[in-house]
């Protein structure tokens, strides 16, 4: 621990400003950053308070000295923190690792709106946002909803400008084809004003207005349009029905929910919107250490800064900094008066906040049962292999494998297995180049150069291949050729039928193959870690084939960018369309000189 002496003297020189600081351990880690409206004051609560927790009072011994940078703002301390512990990784801060930005509902502001599905939130710059979705499912169920009931499109603008009978959409009643002049434009903005209102949850005064725009129709004997009133009726009064947790209140709200268990700690956050409960997702870490209520400021911290801030926020338990919420709307620019409220509570605020503490239980319990199952399957690994290891916390198996588009497009997949389960954040693809097509052999070999020939790199406790002994001949050589331990690298060789259970291990060193059996638990936790490099590999191999086929000819051209193709695309819609074009057609569009709009023609020809 820090001297007593010196950490005086260094406490009494601490500046009263904003900033933050870093705790650092005898071997030079950080293992701590916090942010301050106040330095001083902040640093110096950590060594006069008598009623710290247990778990502060051990990291506090750990500290053998300090750091701090000082900020203009307590808004530039968040966001230095943020930045920090994301890089850093320290000890004994929370990070919560999501690294999916949440879905929101657009309706764009084009002459004909149309109804998007996104993931990045710009606030009033080309349309209206609703959202955030817990996640795509939710978001995607209401755009189906959406489509049955109000048939707004969701086509690009390159199709709908350029169609000549409805798509498969507009034929079965999903979409009122305004692409072929099938609804006029007035009836389509009320369609779209419908589904805005059904989106800000005025479920109850839109069917009062649908129902007189229905009742107005069946008196002008207009019977057609009356019964698609009446089905829009139906279809919102069948979902309103099914809305066991839904609210009059229209105002945004989340609902954050912390639940721990020894070191471990479970964030349930639900989102209601508009009325209506959207669902929820959970967040659970490691190495609880600091308090439901810095965990609830580390989360909101983290969270906040990358998404919408609702009206209202429903939480288990106090924030530890009362100013964080604050901070997090001074750096986002909002001036709204955010609610919080915490128990106890009554109504339908308690039965949201019931649902989360039971999901994020649930999501809890679900971390120990697959932690058990880990560590009874690497106990059964460890002991059939006779592998030395100091403890099951520390085991880390790194597997890899190989996929190619018949020969085309090779990626080779690495996935972790480390801290008993699977470690998406170290995952890593690798291109693999300059091999003749196929051979799996010598990508395995390019692949595995590639990861263990840097310097001071962390060597795993079992290397994987997915393969028979070909891989493993090519694993050793460049094992060889390292100084690495080649009684590492194990290979896992498909059985007949590719049959989990019937797998064959192939050892590098002098070991001979080995069958565990069907009902081997080591094998099924060397097949899991496998399937998994496997399905990393393939859609890594398939984002690169996608990407291939998407690729127009057209940006093949000299002088012809993305926006450029975009352009001619938008126009033509298609590149058949451009190709039957004239070079004086081609040189109408926007940016499109007589030159290159020949050198278009000249290259479609």
């Amino acid at each position: 621990m820090i001297d007593s002496l010196n950490l005086k003297v260094f406490l009494s020189n601490l500046p009263n400003l904003p900033g933050i600081y870093k705790y650092i351990d005898s071997s030079n880690n950080v293992i701590y950053i916090g942010k301050a409206k106040d330095l001083k004051k902040r640093v110096s609560s950590y060594f006069i308070k008598k009623s710290n927790s247990p778990r502060i009072n051990v990291m506090i011994s750990k500290i053998s000295s300090i750091e701090f940078t000082v900020t203009n703002s307590e808004v530039d301390a968040l966001i230095l923190e943020n930045n920090l512990i994301k890089s850093i990784h320290p000890r004994y801060n929370i990070l919560f690792r999501d690294d999916k930005s949440y879905p929101y509902l657009k309706i764009s502001s084009h002459e004909w709106p149309r109804l998007v599905f996104c993931r990045v939130y710009k606030e009033k710059i080309d349309g209206q946002y609703f959202g955030p979705f817990p996640d795509a499912w939710a978001a995607r169920e209401t755009i189906r909803i959406l489509q049955k009931i109000f048939h707004i499109r969701n086509c690009n603008d390159s199709m709908f400008l350029n169609r000549s009978r409805p798509c498969l959409l507009g034929q079965i009643g999903r979409c009122s084809a305004p692409c072929v002049g099938l609804i006029n434009k007035s009836n389509y903005l009320k369609d779209v004003d419908s589904a805005v209102l059904f989106l800000k949850g005025q479920s109850s005064y839109l069917i009062k207005e649908i129902k007189e725009k229905m009742n107005k129709a069946s008196l002008e004997l207009n019977y057609e349009q009356a019964s698609v009133f009446r089905d829009q009726i139906m279809a919102l009064s069948k979902i309103l029905n099914k809305q066991t947790m839904e609210s009059s209140d229209n105002e945004d709200t989340d609902i954050i929910s912390i639940v721990f268990e020894g070191n471990k700690y479970c964030v349930n956050v639900a989102m209601v919107r508009y009325g209506k409960h959207l669902g929820d997702r959970s967040f659970s870490e490691n190495e609880y250490l600091i308090g439901p209520e810095a965990v609830l400021d580390a989360f909101s911290s983290q969270f906040y800064l990358k998404n919408k801030l609702p009206d209202v926020l429903v939480c288990s338990h106090n924030f530890a900094d009362r100013n964080t919420i604050n901070i997090i709307k001074q750096y986002r620019g909002e001036r709204k008066k955010i609610k919080i409220f915490v128990p106890p509570l009554k109504g339908i605020r308690y039965s949201w906040l019931k649902q989360a503490t039971d999901n994020a239980n649930l999501a809890l319990q679900k971390k120990f049962d697959n932690i058990s199952l880990y560590i009874n399957q690497i106990n059964k690994l460890v002991d059939i292999l006779k592998i030395k290891t100091n403890s099951l916390s520390s085991f880390r198996i790194e597997c890899f494998d190989i996929s190619h588009l018949q020969g085309e497009a090779t990626r080779a997949s690495c996935v972790v297995f480390e801290n008993c389960g699977m470690n998406p954040s170290l995952y890593r693809l690798f291109i693999i180049d300059k091999i003749k097509p196929g051979d799996d052999c010598a990508a395995i070999e390019q692949v595995l150069y590639k990861r263990f020939s840097k310097q001071n790199i962390k060597v795993p406790n079992i290397v994987l291949i997915d393969g028979g002994r070909g891989q493993i001949e090519a694993s050793k050589r460049v094992f060889k050729n390292l100084n690495l331990d080649i009684s590492l690298l194990i290979g896992i060789s498909k059985g007949e039928n590719r049959k989990t259970g019937l797998e064959t291990l192939v050892f590098a060193d002098d070991r001979h193959d080995l069958v565990l059996g069907v009902e081997s638990e080591a094998l099924m936790l060397l097949a899991h870690i496998r399937d998994e490099a496997h399905r990393f590999a393939i859609s890594g191999m398939r984002n690169v084939a996608n990407k291939s086929r998407s690729h127009s000819k057209v940006m093949d051209i000299k002088g012809i960018g993305k926006k450029r193709c975009a352009s001619l695309l938008k126009h033509f819609g298609s590149l058949s369309g451009i190709a039957s074009a004239t070079i004086e057609e081609i040189s109408s569009i926007d940016g499109i000189s007589s030159s290159l709009a020949h050198d278009i023609y000249e290259s479609l020809h």
